[in-house]
């Protein structure tokens, strides 16, 4: 199996990699940019395993079945570092040691390729201290970053790697995907790649999930339901609510395993008490713990603002009577009504209310506060251009 088969519906970006894979001399840096959804983890990753798979013929290589492709979907492989974070921002000191990397010899390879995954997530004094070694790479190392658009990191890093843009795929892609790969039948991958506006990982887990259902369809139809204010501040409340919890419970159960794994490398007990010298590496898993939980949060809410955005879109095309299929077609006659409440202008002041609550959230503006001011423009006569 290629390791090009998640890359449904990008052809173009499939043929640019398997000729950069092939040729010899690839750039040594290159940035992969796309909306959520588009893949750029999985295209990245896929031009990893190409450019050190064991084909001896370049044009077959990314083969996906060879020794060196499996260790890089294993995330194994000595010559491939994957890189991402769960914390809000990269530390500094987590982008020094990737240059440290950089400089060692690949194993066994062709290539040492270095995938960070959310470039966009480096402070700028972090950045900083990459763009040295992206200036001048050792001949045997090529870095590929990730961001959802060119603009999300700084012009000094973009203008020195290749560029690849990649795009949503079609519903009816994702939709054969989850078929073929994942066994639902036509209708279930049809609904999960419909309503997950085509995010193949969002696609799987609503698909598998029945509480992930149950979730999103109580976001999408919060504006269908809102009446007063209070009202609006209750479900705001119980939105931030629903994301903290699912975020604490899995951080929580992390946590666990993690602080029991640590307690089993030290020699420790369960029940143990852990020593005064050892204190301090507990207390770094828990700080961990704290800074992944705030950024779980973050990108729960993020999801729910963007299938509320589905909402508003789907509005949209009933008012102007483009006659497309809606992302929420199963809640058509529900939507219909509300269309008749809102009009075009109205529509997109609610669009515009739900960019600015996204953008507030990155701006670390409380999130019961930016959900508060959100639910009340959604209240009948608020949402107004």
């Amino acid at each position: 199996m290629s390791v090009y088969t998640e890359l449904v519906g990008q052809d173009a970006v499939v043929e640019q990699l398997r000729r950069a894979a092939g040729s010899g001399t690839p750039a040594h840096a290159w940035l992969f940019t796309g909306p959520p959804g588009s893949g750029r983890s999985n295209a990245a990753r896929a031009f990893a395993a190409a450019l050190n798979c064991e084909q001896p013929e370049p044009a077959a290589r990314g083969c996906g079945e060879c020794r060196s492709c499996r260790l890089v979907a294993a995330q194994s492989h000595p010559s491939v570092k994957l890189v991402s974070t769960e914390n809000v921002t990269y530390k500094i000191e987590d982008v020094r040691a990737l240059i440290t990397t950089a400089q060692e010899k690949p194993q066994g390879a062709r290539w040492r390729v270095i995938v960070v995954e959310d470039a966009d997530r480096m402070t700028e004094r972090a950045t900083n201290v990459l763009l040295k070694a992206i200036e001048e790479p050792p001949p045997h190392t090529l870095w590929v970053l990730c961001a959802p658009s060119p603009a999300d990191v700084l012009v000094t890093i973009r203008s020195r790697c290749r560029l690849v843009s990649l795009r949503i795929p079609p519903t009816a892609a994702v939709a054969q995907l989850l078929s073929t790969r994942d066994g639902l039948n036509e209708e279930q991958a049809h609904f999960a790649a419909r309503v997950s506006q085509n995010h193949i990982g969002v696609a799987r887990r609503l698909a598998r999930d029945p509480e992930a259902r149950r979730r999103r369809e109580q976001v999408v139809t919060l504006p269908l339901r809102l009446t007063s204010s209070s009202a609006a501040i209750k479900a705001a409340g119980s939105l931030v609510e629903m994301t903290q919890a699912d975020a604490a419970s899995t951080a929580a159960a992390r946590l666990e395993a993690e602080q029991a794994s640590l307690r089993r490398s030290l020699g420790l007990d369960a029940e143990e008490k852990i020593p005064p010298k050892l204190r301090s590496q507990f207390k770094k898993l828990e700080e961990e713990n704290t800074r992944r939980a705030k950024r779980a949060v973050a990108d729960s809410l993020d999801r729910a603002l963007i299938d509320l955005t589905a909402v508003f879109r789907d509005v949209l095309s009933l008012k102007l009577g483009t006659g497309a299929e809606l992302i929420n077609e199963h809640l058509r006659e529900e939507l219909q009504r509300y269309a008749e409440s809102l009009s075009a202008e109205q529509t997109l002041a609610g669009l515009d209310a739900i960019n600015a609550a996204r953008v507030r959230i990155t701006q670390n503006v409380p999130p019961l506060l930016a959900m508060e001011a959100l639910m009340m423009q959604f209240l009948p006569g608020r949402s107004r251009a």
